[in-house]
């Protein structure tokens, strides 16, 4: 490629000809000329990334379901899901043992393997016996004591964590390590595929899975209390883009539903949550709305906050309203650096212009 000297030359020559069509021509040319191995580049880097998306998921369809390994398949992807599928035989009769001393409910052994997957596949670890399997599932209980004055006895119990805060906490300590907040968003992306296929990243199909994974209103009632701006009290100078039908930014011949309201802001501009709750998951996606987050605040509310640069809060979490969650960028289907924000109820979306103060 050129450099910046050479480009410059070119320029103050073909200024005074800029009226020639002929020199348009040349332009275009020297242009194309420039810019092909770019491109050829750019292409190149998404088909290598395409090709390991497919790569793992099907490592991870194979690993969870089963299924002859395709000849395909890369030598090390074959061996990490061999290893994988003994691994979670292991961590099946860990399961088993625990769930004898259920005192009520079941371990969510998808969970518990997503997690797994997540911190070991393709790791290099040494080699790991029972008892490694059985402390790894044990994080995922709590025990207590249970007494019985009739017989004057106790035993031990074990109860099922609903907390992943409390779980992933339990895990470092178990492992000695860090898990980081891309450890246990991949984990949530692998549990969540395993239990509904691929999730969308925006539109239709994204606000049904929210519906189906947002609590139940009658089990958790709304938090209450009014909205904040997540970009503070400005907000209405940032919208950049309103709730409703328009012009796909990216396509603008094909019009399409927005679903939320953008509001732009500088990269790194902190989000805050609108209210309180719990964040109800962590994705970090190259399409749709990016680096993606979204928060359950009860009673079937929930609000979502789409194409940050960076999340700061992980699945399970709780927060407080006006707490820094993330920080605006520009990722996945984008043109600029802005926020999506949507607010959702009963898993449709309803303008945020009515909840905003």
């Amino acid at each position: 490629m050129a450099d910046p000297a050479t480009l410059a030359l070119i320029a103050r020559a073909v200024i005074p000809a800029t009226t020639d069509k002929r020199t348009w021509k040349v332009i275009g040319a020297i242009i194309a000329a420039l810019l092909t191995p770019v491109i050829l580049m750019v292409v190149v880097i998404l088909s290598l990334l395409s090709a390991t998306a497919s790569h793992n998921n099907a490592a991870i369809d194979l690993t969870f379901h089963g299924g002859a390994i395709s000849s395909q398949m890369p030598a090390d992807y074959a061996d990490y899901i061999r290893n994988m599928r003994d691994s979670f035989s292991e961590l099946d009769t860990a399961i088993g043992n625990i769930s004898t001393e259920l005192e009520s409910g079941s371990l969510d052994s998808t969970r518990v393997k997503a997690i797994f997957y997540a911190l070991f596949f393709g790791a290099d670890s040494p080699s790991r016996d029972s008892d490694d399997y059985r402390a790894f599932a044990d994080c995922f209980v709590r025990y207590e004591i249970r007494s019985n004055e009739a017989t004057g006895t106790s035993s031990k119990v074990a109860i099922p964590l609903t907390s992943l805060p409390e779980i992933y906490s339990n895990l470092e300590s178990t492992l000695g390590r860090t898990i980081t907040s891309e450890d246990k968003a991949n984990a949530s992306e692998i549990y969540n595929r395993i239990l509904y296929g691929d999730i969308p990243t925006e539109g239709d199909g994204l606000q049904n899975w929210v519906n189906t994974i947002t609590a139940n209103p009658a089990e958790v009632p709304f938090i209450g209390g009014d909205f904040i701006s997540p970009l503070g009290s400005s907000w209405r100078s940032m919208v950049t883009s309103e709730f409703g039908y328009r012009s796909d930014p990216i396509h603008p011949t094909a019009e399409n539903f927005h679903s939320g309201i953008d509001l732009g802001a500088p990269k790194g501009t902190d989000i805050h949550a609108a209210n309180g709750g719990t964040v109800l998951f962590v994705r970090y996606k190259t399409t749709g709305y990016g680096y993606h987050l979204a928060i359950d605040h009860g009673g079937g509310i929930v609000t979502l906050y789409g194409h940050c640069s960076k999340i700061l809060v992980t699945e399970g979490q709780a927060v407080r309203q006006g707490e820094v969650i993330a920080q605006v960028g520009s990722t996945g289907k984008s043109t600029g650096n802005h926020l999506h924000f949507e607010v959702i109820v009963d898993g449709t979306p309803q303008n945020p212009r009515s909840y905003l103060p």
